[in-house]
């Protein structure tokens, strides 16, 4: 019998639980329970509906549990569910997409720094960190900042419910803009100026580790933030790559050994967020498939039904760089009519207004491949070395257009796959815990070997550099993650 693991593995708009195992030679996906994370609206705010995630993570576990050796849980990063004394969740945890944040930013660095908040966290600054979210509940003089007991990621919250631990995993840690890479431990320093009860956040613990059992599975956490599980995952051994974990979010990155936390990393206002092993993820985030996801669904709205596939045949069909927009402009951050804000975006530039499906989405995704070199070329200039392939990892790797926009914007090679990227390296670190891998290097090697994997050759003409050039100064225009 092949050894086999759960990977709980939720993201923005839907969850998984995948059955993977390992028969010596290959890591093979057995079985899937797929279901849907909806956010849900209550008096202007926006929450995660973790009970009914809840609900399905149990669902997936009682499905797929015969023969499992264990189950962790990985999840979008930067958010805070509060629990009481007694362990009871106090309310919903508030959607980073929620928009009642507006000027916590700026509290927090009337009491600490804007350098300082850096030079403590090395994290990007991005209106939906959790360190303003909590600030804005400190600011509005929220009763529930008083009554915590604990202050859970949302990894978190899942490994406590299924093992009764009260921990933090490393690397979701991290991407709260509250934790100190230096001190290897939350930011008490910041925590405490901004009046915040450092009480509640609890021991870090590494991924791999074992925290007990739920029902006699033993609950391993992966490296519990989403991307982090899917960098594990990238299937090459070679130094010089840069990672784009595509999916409602793009996390575009390299692997380093230490964060990045220099005067040039302030200025470009990108993160060092911790990964396996002790390694940190030197990236940046990009709006990604949240425009196209957000476009379907006004359509679907006006009677107009799209699939991914048929929306990216629409904008290959369509005429190229017709426009182009900034993807992280704050307008497209919170859920609407994404049609409607692409034409602004246009007008206010003094572009052509796109019109059809094809030319929106054209506008999209051409968008977004030159943010990626944007983003790729300050990457490179702040390690210190090449970057000679790009590897687009998730739901992303299935968007063949995307893939090749990516190739010929950057002038990198670029290998697409797996698409399960996120839950494969959630169920590789608990394999290297059980000691079924060894380690990272032999689970990226035995990956490497898919043949499921995709190529694309860059062809950068001559539009793309002059397109490069319309872009650039759109970049940082309005952004949710202003530079310094």
């Amino acid at each position: 019998m092949m050894p086999q693991v759960i990977a709980i593995d939720l993201g923005a708009e839907s969850g998984r639980a995948l059955q993977v195992a390992y028969d010596g030679q290959r890591l093979v996906a057995l079985d899937t329970h797929r279901f849907s994370n909806v956010a849900v609206s209550a008096r202007g705010t926006l929450y995660w509906d973790v009970l009914r995630l809840w609900h399905d993570i149990q669902e997936g576990i009682h499905k797929l549990r015969d023969d499992s050796l264990s189950v962790g849980v990985d999840t979008w990063g930067v958010d805070f569910a509060l629990l009481d004394e007694q362990g009871n969740l106090l309310a919903n945890p508030v959607h980073y997409r929620d928009s009642g944040k507006h000027g916590a930013m700026e509290w927090v660095f009337e009491r600490v720094p804007r350098r300082t908040v850096f030079e403590r966290t090395g994290i990007q600054f991005i209106v939906l960190n959790g360190l303003y979210q909590l600030a804005h509940m400190r600011r509005s003089g929220s009763p529930l900042l008083d009554r915590v007991g604990t202050a859970f990621c949302i990894a978190d919250l899942f490994h406590y419910w299924l093992s009764g631990q009260r921990v933090s995993e490393f690397t979701i840690a991290t991407t709260t803009q509250c934790y100190n890479p230096r001190t290897k431990a939350w930011d008490e320093e910041t925590i405490q100026a901004l009046g915040l009860p450092t009480h509640a956040f609890p021991p870090i613990v590494q991924p791999g580790t074992r925290l007990g059992d739920y029902e006699g599975l033993p609950v391993i956490t992966p490296c519990a933030h989403d991307t982090a599980s899917a960098v594990v995952a990238i299937p090459s051994t070679h130094p010089n790559v840069a990672y784009i974990s595509s999916g409602t979010w793009s996390l575009v990155g390299m692997e380093t050994d230490a964060p990045v936390i220099t005067d040039e990393a302030y200025q470009a206002n990108v993160t060092s967020e911790g990964g396996y092993d002790g390694t940190f993820r030197l990236l940046k985030n990009v709006m990604g498939l949240w425009l196209a996801q957000q476009c379907r669904t006004a359509w679907q709205a006006e009677g107009q039904s799209f699939n991914y596939e048929a929306l990216a045949q629409a904008a290959e069909a369509a005429t190229p760089f017709m426009a182009l927009i900034e993807p992280d402009d704050i307008r497209f951050l919170p859920p609407g009519d994404m049609p409607a804000r692409i034409r602004a975006f246009c007008r206010e530039t003094e572009q052509p207004e796109p019109q059809s499906v094809g030319q929106i989405m054209r506008i999209v995704y051409e968008s977004l491949a030159l943010k990626y070199r944007y983003v790729i070329d300050q990457l490179r200039r702040l390690a210190g070395r090449p970057i000679e392939q790009i590897h687009i990892i998730g739901g992303g790797a299935r968007n063949a257009l995307l893939c090749q926009m990516t190739a010929d914007a950057t002038g990198c090679p670029v290998i697409a796959g797996p698409v399960e990227a996120t839950a494969l390296g959630n169920a590789i670190v608990q394999l290297i815990s059980l000691g079924v891998l060894h380690d990272v290097a032999q689970a990226r090697s035995v990956l490497a070997k898919d043949e499921e994997l995709r190529a694309y050759a860059p062809h950068h003409t001559e539009a793309w550099q002059a397109a490069y050039e319309r872009f650039q100064p759109f970049v940082g225009r309005n952004s949710y993650a202003p530079n310094s």
